[in-house]
């Protein structure tokens, strides 16, 4: 059993902000910490996925504005204002599921170490030790790539931001053609996102692999 079986327990009680019952619950049913740390980085990677691919989206839809050459810009700019906000709701989406896993991380490694503590046998103590501390580095190298992704989302929103309230008021094709060199910044800024998301991917990925090895 995982968290994605529960959902009704897992929405009741993460609603109410209770995080603690929420893993003594799961754990009554058999799904402890570790678990549901691999479930949420699962359910980070998916979102960073979701987040890379509007983004990605969402500068072709500016792209396809300031390439205009004929038809009606007010059409354009529509879609490229609805392709922003999505994009700041995959952005909120993406930081919230990676907060969810800080959480329980922060929640299993206290775990770990008391009943670390509980070990008499000193050479599985040490066994215990050495695999919680491997965890730790992983989960590290997770973090930080996650982090790095999610560092470049703000300016790249900014930028998608700045363009659409700028078109919103100067909406003609002078305006447009002036955002040429702009496209090929911005341009570049969303290359630099995508690669640093797929990087968090990645990470997500071989992180998940090795608690399936059991260390």
């Amino acid at each position: 059993m995982t968290t994605r079986t529960l959902p009704f327990v897992t929405a009741l009680l993460l609603a109410a902000g209770c995080q603690n019952a929420y893993y003594s619950t799961m754990e009554k049913f058999g799904v402890h910490k570790r678990e549901i740390l691999v479930d949420r980085v699962e359910d980070a990677r998916e979102s960073q996925q979701d987040a890379k691919e509007q983004f990605q989206t969402t500068f072709e839809a500016f792209q396809a504005l300031t390439s205009f050459d004929g038809g009606k810009l007010e059409k354009l700019c529509e879609r490229l204002n609805s392709e922003y906000e999505d994009s700041v709701d995959s952005a909120d989406a993406a930081r919230e599921r990676i907060a969810s896993v800080r959480n329980v991380s922060e929640a299993l490694f206290k775990e770990w170490d008391a009943e670390i503590k509980e070990i008499t046998d000193a050479e599985l103590q040490r066994k215990s030790r050495d695999l919680k501390s491997d965890t730790v580095r992983r989960y590290d190298q997770l973090m930080a790539a996650m982090n790095a992704a999610t560092e470049r989302m703000d300016p790249v929103l900014e930028a998608f931001k700045n363009n659409v309230l700028f078109l919103k008021h100067n909406l003609n094709a002078k305006a447009v053609a002036s955002l040429e060199d702009t496209s090929f910044k911005i341009e570049k800024s969303v290359a630099d996102l995508i690669a640093r998301m797929q990087a968090s991917i990645d990470e997500a990925n071989a992180f998940v692999a090795s608690m399936g090895e059991g260390s």
